[in-house]
């Protein structure tokens, strides 16, 4: 822990906002807290500005409900992603205001409304299909104190949705592309910008897409210098970088 860390936790204690009892608590589960099942990275949000976020697949609902309710009580922003409906309602009964983004598979806890980013994201989806991954990246962006838009449906197939919204990438301090298919559509973007464009190869698509492989070697060749690439339907991934770029 470092020292501004732990002058918050004396300060709060003085105020009378902590008691001496919780300050210990806290102070014994840094840099974490071992629940048997996982180790809880109590640490993290002072190394990197980001509380650990959790991955609910492949965790019981009862799992990520006592995960979720471990991070709340440090303070700040909690968030949970590839979540169903049962991973929220195990959190709901037990962190009351915590909210599900059904479309992003994502339960949020949103307290700090600061904004840190110093622009806009936008997140642009190809296709319909593709927005699932978007507001995944979107709802990370948003959790990490970004203002963020979108721009959904305007894929290379019908590339003149894409040009009468143009003003809304204009605007882009980063941009993040949500692509499946071929993965033509981040190239495009980033013709016609002047920031980062983060592609997200999705894994929407007929038979020799591979579940996105295609998009993802198309995106990783794309001849627009401005584009790097994240991992199939890593949503999360696009929403943290971008938002990392957004505070620099």
């Amino acid at each position: 822990m470092d020292a501004a860390a732990l002058k918050k936790i004396f300060t709060q204690v003085r105020q009378g906002k902590l008691s001496p009892d919780e300050a210990v608590l806290r102070l014994r589960h840094m840099p974490f807290e071992d629940l048997g099942f996982a180790k809880v990275d109590h640490h993290r949000r002072l190394r990197v500005g980001m509380p650990e976020v959790i991955f609910s697949r492949g965790k019981t609902p009862a799992q990520v409900a006592q995960i979720f309710k471990k991070l709340a009580a440090h303070g700040g922003n909690v968030l949970a992603t590839k979540a169903d409906a049962d991973h929220f309602r195990a959190v709901k009964n037990l962190t009351a205001k915590a909210e599900y983004r059904e479309l992003a598979h994502a339960i949020l806890l949103k307290r700090d409304k600061t904004v840190y980013g110093k622009g806009t994201i936008v997140v642009v989806s190809a296709g319909t299909s593709d927005i699932p991954i978007a507001e995944e990246a979107l709802v990370t962006a948003e959790a990490m104190g970004n203002e963020v838009a979108h721009l959904y449906d305007v894929g290379v197939a019908g590339i003149h949705r894409l040009l009468a919204n143009k003003n809304v990438i204009d605007k882009a301090r980063v941009v993040i592309v949500c692509a499946g298919m071929e993965g033509a559509l981040p190239s495009v973007v980033g013709g016609l910008v002047s920031v980062p464009v983060i592609a997200v190869p999705t894994s929407i698509g007929y038979g020799a897409s591979f579940n996105g492989l295609a998009a993802l070697l198309g995106m990783l060749n794309s001849c627009a210098s401005n584009v790097s690439v994240v991992n199939i339907d890593n949503g999360f991934g696009a929403g943290y970088v971008a938002a990392m770029i957004n505070r620099l």
